[in-house]
């Protein structure tokens, strides 16, 4: 238990370095970004690929954010007795599984089962799905 503990306090710290590094460069960006027409960024295309840049670098740390918080919540399922335990059907998940994603909480056949419902949900963008009565939901 305690090698799957520190196992998962290393991925946390991992994590959040990470986190800490991109951070550090989104500041870096806003101290040296802030520069006038007269600079190196004049050019539009320079302009356009920074702040694709500063997507990728938000899109990222979004995605380090929440990793941290799957590792933390794994820590507390290890404390608990239930690290290990698919939340779909309590059966075991498969130790290969636990060393390539240790935050994960379900096993490889309800993860399965869980993209596939997911993939054939109907897109409504806008639309809150708890504002529409049964009839609308089932047009």
């Amino acid at each position: 238990m305690d090698h799957i503990r520190q196992r998962l306090q290393s991925e946390l710290d991992r994590t959040m370095d990470r986190i800490r590094y991109s951070t550090g460069n989104i500041l870096l960006e806003e101290v040296t970004g802030a520069v006038g027409w007269n600079s190196f960024l004049a050019d539009g295309v320079d302009v356009i690929c920074r702040n694709a840049d500063r997507e990728m670098t938000f899109a990222t740390r979004s995605l380090l954010v929440d990793r941290a918080r799957k590792l933390n919540q794994a820590l507390e399922r290890l404390e608990d007795g239930e690290y290990g335990r698919c939340e779909e059907c309590d059966e075991l998940i498969a130790p290969a599984r636990l060393r390539a994603m240790p935050e994960v909480t379900t096993c490889v056949r309800c993860q399965d089962m869980l993209e596939r419902s997911q993939q054939f949900e109907p897109v409504m963008a806008g639309v809150n799905r708890d504002d529409l009565d049964e009839e609308e939901l089932a047009s």
